[in-house]
């Protein structure tokens, strides 16, 4: 096993469990045992989706409830992928840096749990499904040590993240979606100004950008937010009533013929919605720009299931 992070997630959770011996629990013989790990994704690895903090989260999670370790594992996923430590949690989750120069003492906490906002809808715009050409870990290095515009980003991130928090609580989406965007674009400003420069968006992502602007205006207030990761692709907010509008919106700009074009939970075949496209006159069509869409929602974190659903024969060998 060569993967020093995943090395490091496994043993630290092995340390956990020898921990509980020697505070007097019996040995669990299970930590003889060889590891075989078989992970599966429904959507793209490597990305900009965040593929690696659902994948560490859910190993983690699956680590200790192997060898029994209960507490916070917040800590050991974020070994495996910073962003992990949040994926632990369902609904609606903060880091909070802590302290510590390292980091050490950095902690999460769930703003809301998933059930705090039923109607909040998420489409995925997956516009490239192959690894992005910077990871996010080596993006945000070489950020740290070049960009002056990062360290004027995080003297207003307190600030910010209150925003957000009061708006997710009071379920204002029109403020929601307002901060997301601007975050979202300063996250990418200070890629720009990153030293050499990292690009991860392409010309359909400014395009979907320019067409949710679009959409706002239109409505003459926020029906729809966008939000940036480290990659192309992208993730769009509405509430569930927009959801089938806003659909129509983007077969119409990004018309696509394959039947798995739309992904993810299910949206009714029928529905009355009446879109005036003389107001996006200035928007181009463009054909295939987007691979497919995911329709999802906030969810619950990593949870144990049945052992039919499992990615493993008895034997340990992937089905």
């Amino acid at each position: 096993m060569k993967n020093a992070r995943l090395q490091s997630v496994i043993s630290q959770i092995k340390r956990l469990c020898r921990k509980r011996k020697i505070d007097g629990d019996q040995p669990n013989e299970k930590l003889q045992w060889k590891l075989h790990i078989c992970s599966e994704n429904n959507f793209p690895t490597a990305a900009g989706l965040a593929s690696s903090a659902a994948g560490y989260a859910c190993l983690v999670y699956a680590l200790s409830k192997l060898y029994g370790v209960e507490g916070d594992i917040s800590k050991i996923a974020r070994l495996g992928s910073g962003s992990a430590c949040r994926s632990i949690h369902g609904g609606f989750v903060i880091w909070n840096k802590g302290d510590a120069e390292d980091g050490e003492d950095s902690s999460t906490e769930q703003i809301a749990p998933e059930t705090h906002w039923p109607e909040l809808r998420v489409l995925i715009l997956v516009v490239s499904d192959q690894t992005k050409h910077t990871a996010s870990t080596v993006g945000m290095q070489t950020s740290v040590e070049t960009s002056d515009l990062l360290h004027q980003r995080l003297q207003g991130v307190p600030k910010r993240i209150e925003r957000i928090k009061k708006a997710i609580l009071r379920k204002d989406f029109h403020s929601f979606a307002e901060i997301t965007m601007k975050d979202s674009n300063q996250l990418h400003a200070v890629c720009l100004d990153t030293y050499p420069p990292i690009s991860y968006l392409t010309d359909t992502s400014h395009h979907i950008m320019q067409l949710v602007h679009a959409i706002n205006q239109d409505n003459s207030s926020n029906m729809v937010a966008y939000s940036f990761d480290a990659g192309p692709n992208a993730f769009l907010f509405m509430q569930e009533k927009d959801v089938p509008t806003v659909l129509d919106i983007l077969h119409y700009f990004y018309p696509n013929s394959d039947p798995h074009f739309i992904r993810g939970i299910h949206v009714p075949g029928k529905h009355d919605t009446h879109v005036d496209y003389t107001a996006f006159s200035d928007i181009k069509v463009i054909p295939r720009a987007l691979k497919f869409i995911i329709h999802t929602k906030p969810g619950p974190g990593p949870s144990v299931q049945e052992s039919d659903n499992g990615l493993l024969t008895k034997d340990g060998l992937p089905k």
